[in-house]
């Protein structure tokens, strides 16, 4: 006499980001009948999930909050309920309490509740629960978006504190929506944890030839509303916005509640595991060995990773950590980073090779070891960055040419070299797009549907877009 197939295990998702909706959507794709698993996703926010790093382009103008949304599971066996917050977990019943009372029963808790804005101890800009101060926005969801679009308005003056990725971003969409913009950073040049010294005074000189002004080595004194910001100096830069993108920190809260083990985020092993059963922790919140947060692609890589851990297809399936890629999504600024960016010549055996030009506004250093690639910086050289990132994830050797690896053409394919991604967030290659291409996807909306790319960090979009409007002036042409 056989047995009933016994139910679906029920996963419970703490967050609607990014990372978590790729969990659910890799979910619902490994088990798209729903005989294994049953998933729940809750997030805060009421917005359906989006893409948040394409924020800066919304300011600018580039992008509707529509056109940042991202796919959502196409399947009964997934709920997404949003405008909810989980207030409690008690881990030894396995239930999640919920702001409205609901408690959620889970056989599997996956907590994907991202990072926060970090206020710095400014006066004038952040009151001591948090809340912004007057004319003051972080730049981390929708509703910080929509805020700063009210405070800032063209041909006034704003000020970004950070020049960092994000506040060098959120400086580029200020501009080109007309606001006159400052970026005041700390350090003594932007960017200084990704890239070099020459690569940074080019860089700013870029932003200073688009009518940014870059106050490096500075340091904020107060906020005063209306006024502008007063710096260490004395000096106040005139400002009727203040844009904070001076950190975030790991959303812990819930975890350490329930007694899980937390550090700067939530502690986890290369199974995604926590300290406590059946919970476990991807994305911005998680603390992994090999690092990945604060990145989307090792995001993603830990929930396809989870995914096929949970379903049962590849129980075995481990995050190893991560290789992280810094892309800065400036218009008109093309600028990559990764790998060992502050490697001096000789030491402990790398060997550089720099080209630098100022007045093109270019700038390359390549670092290599035993004749492998250990970290490149290159602003100015797009087309070389793909290739170039492809041998440093892969290790493969570099050919003897190495200028040659920096032409705007370079031999991207080759008994050395692997065929580049074009979106390296969803390994995403040239041949794949022109697959899809060919079976009719020829916008890049259908593109994004069939491939993902495009749906990560933004970088490939000008390149997506180029290769389809090549292939599309191709075929008429025939």
């Amino acid at each position: 006499m056989s047995s009933a197939n016994p139910s679906p295990r029920q996963i419970v998702v703490v967050g609607n980001g990014m990372v978590g909706a790729r969990f659910a959507q890799e979910t619902a794709l490994l088990d798209p009948t729903g005989e294994r698993v049953r998933t729940t996703v809750i997030g805060a926010e009421h917005h359906p999930t989006y893409n948040r790093v394409l924020l800066p382009g919304v300011l600018s103008g580039d992008y509707t909050t529509d056109q940042i949304r991202l796919p959502a599971p196409d399947t009964p066996h997934t709920t997404v309920r949003t405008g909810m917050r989980a207030t409690a977990l008690d881990t030894a019943h396995r239930t999640l309490t919920l702001d409205d009372g609901t408690l959620l029963a889970y056989d599997e808790l996956v907590l994907a509740t991202g990072a926060r804005a970090v206020f710095p101890p400014l006066p004038g800009a952040a009151s001591p629960d948090g809340t912004p101060g007057e004319g003051v926005s972080a730049l981390r969801d929708i509703a910080d978006c929509h805020r700063l679009l009210t405070l800032v308005r063209p041909g006034a003056p704003a000020v970004v504190l950070g020049g960092g990725v994000l506040g060098l971003e959120a400086a580029r969409g200020l501009q080109r929506r007309g606001a006159r913009v400052s970026v005041v950073e700390s350090s003594p040049w932007i960017m200084r944890r990704q890239i070099d010294e020459p690569a940074a005074h080019i860089l700013s000189r870029l932003y200073g030839d688009l009518g940014v002004q870059v106050h490096s080595w500075r340091v904020a004194s107060r906020w005063i509303p209306g006024t502008g910001l007063e710096l260490d100096d004395g000096r106040i830069l005139p400002a009727d916005a203040l844009v904070v993108t001076a950190g975030v920190r790991a959303d812990t809260e819930l975890a350490a509640g329930a007694g899980i083990d937390v550090e700067h985020g939530i502690k986890v092993d290369d199974t995604l595991a926590t300290s406590r059963p059946r919970v476990h922790a991807i994305g911005d919140c998680a603390q992994h060995p090999g690092g990945g947060a604060g990145l989307v692609q090792p995001g993603w890589e830990q929930a396809a990773v989870l995914a096929r851990r949970l379903t049962g297809t590849e129980p075995g399936a481990r995050y190893s950590g991560a290789r992280p890629v810094t892309r800065l999504k400036a218009q008109g600024i093309e600028l990559t980073a990764f790998g060992r960016v502050h490697a001096q010549d000789g030491q402990d055996g790398v060997r550089t090779l720099t080209v630098s030009d100022p007045a093109g506004g270019r700038y390359a250093k390549l670092a290599t070891r035993r004749d492998m690639l250990v970290g490149a910086v290159l602003l100015g050289f797009p087309q070389a960055a793909a290739a170039l990132a492809q041998l440093h994830d892969t290790g493969t050797p570099l050919p003897a040419d190495r200028l040659a690896l920096l032409q705007d053409t370079p031999p991207h394919t080759g008994p050395n070299i692997p065929e580049p991604l074009v979106c390296r967030c969803n390994a995403v290659t040239r041949h794949d797009l022109e697959q899809a291409w060919l079976d009719g996807a020829r916008t890049r909306e259908a593109a994004a549907s069939a491939t993902r790319a495009t749906t990560g960090c933004g970088g490939c979009v000008r390149e997506v877009d180029a290769l389809l409007s090549d292939w599309g002036d191709r075929a008429s042409a025939n």
